[in-house]
């Protein structure tokens, strides 16, 4: 997955991907190289989010019946 491509998905622009993917990395949540995100934390990258990332998390389980997942 480009930069270019996840900037198109949130109607953002490349240069803020590029900037959020390095705070990201900086310390380890995340490792981005060619197009590939590998997830080092997830504890920490969910830390990071807003409120609105749990809302939206136990919806999808709701409407979709996907059990959770506690990392």
């Amino acid at each position: 997955m480009t930069q270019e491509l996840i900037a198109n998905m949130l109607g953002a622009r490349r240069e803020g991907v590029t900037e959020a993917a390095l705070k990201l990395q900086k310390p380890e949540l995340i490792h981005y190289a060619r197009g590939h995100i590998t997830i080092v934390y997830r504890g920490g990258l969910e830390k990071r989010t807003c409120e609105c990332y749990d809302v939206v998390r136990k919806e999808y389980q709701r409407l979709l019946a996907v059990p959770l997942s506690r990392h």
